[in-house]
């Protein structure tokens, strides 16, 4: 799906040789200049970024053929999800950093043909085991290839009006990405198999994969071999993996259990060591002066924050549709239409209207229109809730909220920051946007389960978005302290 238009390409691309010539400089934009043509570009960054997406969402309706072909356990079920969530977010980071390291081509390659490579083992699994193995490595490509998705852009184009437009651009294919996956899941295994949901992602990888080969420039030309900060790397990435690992331990087991409290520690003191070794070594895989820039750290703050709440519409939406509409798993999808519409159009005006009112004003809109989407959303949960009245309506501020929120927060947690870091706190950003969203599953999960045991499970589902809702609100108290529009720090 490509959301931005050969027309905005072009613009882009005429607005970085106008900055540049501003300056004094040639059309370069940073240190190694972008690419010479931008398509590769944004083709490169939205269908990398709408894979690692989809494959979050698409093998959920996908879930009952594999438990049936399979013959899987409950738990192996729940791991065919948690696989490749927990490797996503636990290498995200990492997988930032090295970009920044050996190259962005390189590392997208690599990121790619494990993820392909991994998708063919899945989707020709005839094990649990081997199953769950293979989401797993699905998981390590995709937190290498997310970071350079976001990269790509800021590095190839100097900010601006022509970069906050292609970074809302791919907000919305990854939302398009969550929103549709259901439907793709739900077409290819009605029609053809549970294995194609995964299969699918073989050609397309190699397609794309030629693409990047051959017209893709490379970042990095350095003759010297970087060295690579191996404490930190396992430090950072098994203590986020194991934060991330114990909330979601919290949705089943409670918040005090065992199985939840450990890891949560220890992924904490994990952390705390990834900060000790940070601020000694010489070559720190994040350097902490990056969060010395106010942009880099409130915005991730408010992103991580923003996406507790964000999240509940996808999750508890479907479970919504299926579990009391019956909607079938195509239905469900096409249902989503509406929001995946409503992303896409509020994300090409986002550019537009930040240009006229500015990112602080245009942020603090998105986030109070996704909130009030949320409480509308809760208003109208029933049991014999229409599309129209239940669904459609609330949709569109939900949406259109959210792209706003999601794009200028994303444009704004990347400004002030050099070349050399670009793909360390691109990691930095789509990890806070993980972490979010796992703390949203497990937060809204156990207030909706609370609330189903006392009621119905559309109450529960109410009450889940009302708290989404008031959360999206309140982390608008944080944008104040963003920097304004040219002060990055």
């Amino acid at each position: 799906m490509t959301v931005m238009t050969t027309t905005d390409a072009a613009e882009a691309t005429d607005e970085t040789d106008q900055t540049a010539q501003t300056a004094g400089t040639p059309a370069t934009g940073a240190a190694t200049g972008p690419p010479a043509r931008l398509w590769p570009v944004l083709l490169a960054s939205y269908i990398g970024q709408f894979l690692v997406v989809l494959d979050v969402s698409v093998v959920n309706v996908a879930l009952p053929s594999m438990r049936d072909s399979l013959h899987l356990s409950g738990s192996a079920l729940q791991w065919v999800v948690n696989g490749y969530a927990l490797t996503f977010a636990g290498f995200l980071l990492l997988g930032g950093r090295l970009s920044d390291l050996f190259g962005h081509k390189r590392v997208y390659l690599a990121g790619l043909t494990l993820f392909a490579a991994a998708s063919l083992a899945g989707g020709l699994a005839q094990s649990d085991a081997v199953l769950i193995s293979a989401r797993a490595a699905q998981g390590i490509g995709a937190a290498f290839l997310a970071p350079v998705t976001l990269s790509l852009l800021t590095r190839a184009l100097p900010e601006g009006a022509a970069r906050t437009r292609a970074i809302a651009a791919w907000t919305a294919v990854g939302a398009a990405g969550g929103a549709t996956g259901g439907l793709i899941g739900g077409v290819l295994t009605d029609l053809a198999s549970w294995r194609w949901v995964l299969l699918i992602n073989v050609p397309v990888g190699v397609a794309v994969g030629a693409v990047v080969l051959l017209w893709l420039r490379d970042s990095h030309r350095d003759a010297e071999r970087p060295a690579l900060d191996l404490p930190g790397a396992v430090l950072v990435t098994g203590g986020v993996g194991a934060v991330a690992y114990g909330i979601t331990e919290t949705e089943s087991a409670g918040w005090s259990s065992g199985s939840a409290l450990l890891p949560l520690l220890a992924g904490l003191a994990a952390l705390a060591g990834f900060v000790a070794v940070e601020a000694r070594t010489a070559q720190p895989l994040m350097p902490l002066r990056l969060f010395r820039i106010r942009a880099v750290a409130v915005g991730n703050v408010v992103t991580l924050v923003s996406m507790v709440g964000a999240f509940a519409m996808w999750y508890f939406l479907t479970l919504y549709m299926q579990t009391v509409l019956d909607y079938s798993a195509i239905r469900t999808g096409l249902a989503f239409l509406p929001h995946t519409a409503a992303l896409i159009l509020a994300s090409q005006f986002a550019p537009r209207l930040t240009a006229r009112f500015g990112s602080r004003t245009m942020t603090v809109a998105g986030g109070l229109l996704t909130a009030g989407g949320f409480l509308w959303q809760a208003a109208v949960l029933d049991a014999d809730g229409t599309f129209v009245s239940a669904i459609l309506g609330p949709a569109l501020p939900m949406a259109a909220g959210i792209a706003i929120l999601m794009a200028l927060l994303t444009d704004v947690s990347t400004s002030g920051v050099g070349e050399r870091d670009a793909g360390g706190v691109s990691g930095l950003v789509n990890t806070s946007r993980q972490i979010g969203a796992v703390l949203g599953l497990a937060v809204l999960g156990t207030i909706a389960a609370s609330a189903a045991e006392h009621g119905t499970p559309e109450d529960g589902y109410a009450r889940a978005f009302l708290a989404g809702g008031l959360i999206t609100a309140a982390a608008m108290l944080l944008v104040p302290f963003l920097p304004r529009p040219g002060r990055g720090a």
